[in-house]
């Protein structure tokens, strides 16, 4: 009977494999706290509160962040929102891949770019922080650049020496009039990510 002990250790074996690979971490970068609820660095943090709300999900405090459940066609997304300040992402990133036994390559980080025009979509499986102090902490801890990020544009319309001043500054009133529907666009490239794959969600939003 041992060779039929191992069929069924093989087979849990598989099923818990499959388990895990319909598992992504999601997250999203920002700072905690009022001040910072409505900039520009923080659309991280914005476009998971906007697929929370459109899908009547939950923010609970919890490890290192808050963290949300959702559920599509078979597939477990956690959203996560770390609360260790932006330049302290990783350690939050590593704690719930770790606890979830989220692989690398189920992981989408996203942030905000400079180098991109507002509301356009970028989405890679790896890459160089960009001078992100949030991905740069990320890649310090996992010891690895080697994870999918999604760039959201903010564009790069300030005055020179003023850079700090409008990443951390409100957006501005045509830019919040746009935003609803370019967050909509971006919740569907987070669920492609989970239903279709990476290589088809960048064919299918990259520079939209």
């Amino acid at each position: 009977m041992k060779w039929l002990s191992s069929i069924f250790k093989k087979e849990n074996s598989q099923q818990n494999s499959n388990d895990v690979s319909k598992k992504f971490l999601i997250v999203g970068l920002g700072n905690i706290g009022e001040e910072y609820v409505n900039t520009r660095h923080n659309i991280g943090f914005k476009i998971l509160d906007h697929l929370a709300k459109k899908e009547g999900l939950n923010f609970e405090t919890a490890k290192l962040g808050s963290v949300a459940e959702y559920k599509v066609k078979g597939r477990t997304l956690i959203l996560l929102k770390p609360n260790t300040y932006m330049n302290l992402s990783g350690k939050a990133v590593q704690y719930w891949m770790e606890k979830e036994k989220i692989a690398k390559e189920n992981v989408l980080v996203i942030t905000d770019d400079l180098n991109l025009p507002f509301g356009t979509l970028r989405i890679k499986p790896k890459g160089s922080d960009g001078g992100h102090n949030g991905l740069k902490n990320i890649q310090l801890v996992l010891n690895s650049a080697d994870y999918p990020r999604f760039r959201f544009g903010i564009s790069d319309d300030f005055k020179k020496g003023r850079q700090v001043d409008y990443v951390l500054g409100d957006w501005d009133e045509e830019e919040k009039t746009k935003l609803p529907e370019r967050m909509d666009v971006a919740i569907s490239a987070i669920n492609s990510l989970a239903l279709a794959g990476l290589g088809n969600t960048m064919s299918e939003f990259n520079g939209k």
